[in-house]
């Protein structure tokens, strides 16, 4: 049986070398690589194999993160594992598990969960933390509640217009007004009133709840 392919994705170099030896003492893990920046591990999952790539999450500006979902946009088979979370910081490991992480990693694991999760995720299996899966449970019952709202309150004759709809979508993407502007190369002020024109015929209050909308408005 082929081996499991680790790229290990970590700032220093002493604390990568160490897992890789901790790794390679395992007869099924084989590190196939060491990068520290999130550009050079992007790079290597397209020019070598890699079954699992071990991320930092300590990376500057979100380096951990971004990658993630950068992999998963790319609709790349390379699963990820997040490396150095605090179970105490809920919110940043659903953000991990939401952008697509096959798995969390805690600063305060063991060697032994280190390996059993590579294994676990290898198969498409994940081992969390009660309460990481309490959180994970939270969130799963707000946007039942919050979709449920939606499909129920949606009125049928509500009609965007291609441009309302095209601003929808960024908003969707998590983008604010200037770049929504920037992107459709138009004044903030039009975008404003674009915005203010989509809460109103969705009659919502938030960008939040106007992006939830994207799943059952036909464009």
């Amino acid at each position: 049986m082929d081996p499991i392919k680790i790229l290990l994705v970590i700032e220093g170099r002493l604390i990568g070398n160490i897992f890789a030896s901790v790794l390679g003492d395992e007869p099924d893990i084989k590190v196939v690589g060491y990068v520290a920046t999130l550009e050079d591990a992007l790079e290597f999952i397209q020019v070598q194999e890699v079954n699992i790539v071990l991320i930092s999450a300590s990376l500057p500006e979100q380096g951990a993160l971004r990658f993630t979902q950068a992999v998963m946009d790319h609709g790349l088979s390379t699963r990820v594992l997040a490396l150095g979370l605090s179970g105490e910081n809920k919110n940043e490991a659903l953000r991990y598990i939401e952008a697509g992480a096959c798995g969390l990693i805690l600063k305060d694991s063991s060697v032994k969960e280190l390996i059993d999760a590579i294994r676990l995720a290898q198969k498409g299996e994940a081992q969390i933390s009660g309460r990481i899966a309490g959180a994970m449970m939270e969130r799963l019952y707000y946007l039942a509640r919050m979709f449920s709202a939606v499909e129920n309150n949606i009125d049928g004759d509500v009609r965007l217009t291609s441009r309302e709809l095209e601003v929808l979508q960024f908003i969707g993407e998590g983008l604010t007004n200037q770049e929504i502007a920037t992107r459709l190369v138009v004044e903030v002020g039009t975008v404003k009133n674009h915005v203010h024109s989509i809460l109103e015929k969705l009659n919502v209050n938030n960008r939040e709840q106007a992006a939830s909308y994207l799943a059952f408005i036909k464009k």
